[in-house]
Parts: structure tokens; sequence; C-alpha cells
């Protein structure tokens, strides 16, 4: 079943960023011919924090175009809404969005197979590339992350190339669901025991485990902004 058309692949170099010591690689370009994907992500895309960003688990980043128009009627019309690239993204489509897609789903993509490793969870990086002080919250509480792929096959990828969904093993568990656990119902302990049965990715399944067993919720101010010296 196809989901959706790749329209544009974007990437991006680290460079110093807003905060002393800081480095991002968040304002992706769009760029046309195939690319090489690999495990690590997309042929000539960087991260700026590796401990935090990129590895096998956020190898290629996700975001969907239709989203900018809901931020522009919020925000109003800002330079970095003008085109794709403003949330870091690596693949840009209109037509799929968190609610299309859920944890676990494998895609086919020309040669490349992808698999949904987990929705972003976003940082103050947001807050300092929209120039608004609560970005990354904004976009947590709306569900408008976007998602991380794991490469299951690498390969080469284009824009116009489709998605193709090939497998759905977990269907009760919309990105959309997940983000609702995450961030809404946080101490839902029948559903976080459902959550905690899926090959959650390490640092989502060290979160989920944690809260069940303090009945507490992770304190979320230094990934939304920033440590105070950051």
């Amino acid at each position: 079943m196809q989901l959706a058309r790749i329209e544009h692949l974007l990437v991006g170099k680290a460079v110093p960023y807003t905060r002393p010591g800081s480095h991002s690689a968040i304002a992706k370009q769009p760029v046309a011919g195939p690319l090489a994907v690999g495990v690590e992500g997309l042929a000539g895309d960087e991260q700026g924090d590796r401990r935090v960003h990129g590895g096998i688990h956020k190898a290629v980043h996700h975001y969907p175009y239709e989203h900018y128009q809901r931020w522009i009627e919020q925000l109003g019309r800002l330079p970095v809404l003008d085109q794709p690239g403003a949330f870091g993204e690596n693949i840009s489509t209109r037509g799929l969005s968190e609610a299309d897609l859920c944890l676990g789903d494998v895609l086919r993509c020309g040669d490349v197979l992808l698999q949904v490793a987990q929705s972003r969870q976003p940082c103050w990086k947001l807050n300092d590339r929209f120039g608004v002080t609560d970005m990354a919250l904004r976009v947590q509480q709306s569900g408008m992350t976007g998602w991380y792929y794991q490469v299951l096959e690498p390969g080469e990828l284009q824009a116009g190339q489709s998605l193709m969904l090939e497998q759905r093993p977990y269907p009760r568990w919309s990105l959309t669901r997940v983000m609702d656990v995450l961030y809404r119902h946080t101490l839902d302990h029948t559903a976080l025991q459902e959550l905690a049965e899926l090959p959650l990715v390490p640092n989502w399944r060290k979160l989920v485990e944690r809260r069940l067993e303090v009945n507490a919720v992770e304190d979320w101010s230094k990934r939304l902004y920033g440590a105070p010296d950051a």
C-alpha cells in the first residue's frame, strides 16, 4: 500500500549553534538526485550532538509538510517556515502524519527498507531555531513531532519515490497513541505496561520502565529548554 511520495530529501552539516559550545545540523537543505542511505542515515547528513541525535534508531527524520500550514496559523509566517527543513527533517512528504503510522511499521522505498523506530522528542534547539521560547513544548503538545526511521536495508533514496507499507506488526500503536502515553496520560500503567511489551528503542524502554517503577514522570525541562548554561 502506498502511503506517500517523497517530495524532498534534505541534509545538513553540523555548525556552531546559538548557545556557547553547542552545534547543530538542524538547518537542513533540499538536495537533488539519489542519495545513499546507510544504517546511520543519509550520505552528507550530520548531527551536532551525537549523544542525543543520530545513530541507528534515529537514522532518518521524517516530517509532514502539511504541518507547516498549522504552524503558520499559530506563529505567523516566520521565514524559517518558507520551505521544508525547518524542523531538521530528512524526508518531507504530504498526506502522511503521525496518526497514519504505527510504531514498528516497515516501509519499502525503492531498494531501501525503513522501520518506524520512534516519534521525535523535541528539544530546546527548536526554541532557538524559531525564536519562540517554548517551541519544543508546543511541538510536543501538538503531536506534530515527526518521527525517526531505522534503516533495515540500505540503498538509495530520491525525491519522487513512493513509500510503501510492507508490514504493520503493532496496529494498536499509532504514533499518535504513543505520544498520548508519553506526554498526556503519562502514568496510565495499563498503557505503559502494554507499551513495555513492544520492542522499544533503548531510551524509550528505560523511560517506560522507570515510570512504572517509580510512578513518576521524568523531568522534561533540560530537554525542552536546555541546561541553564547551554
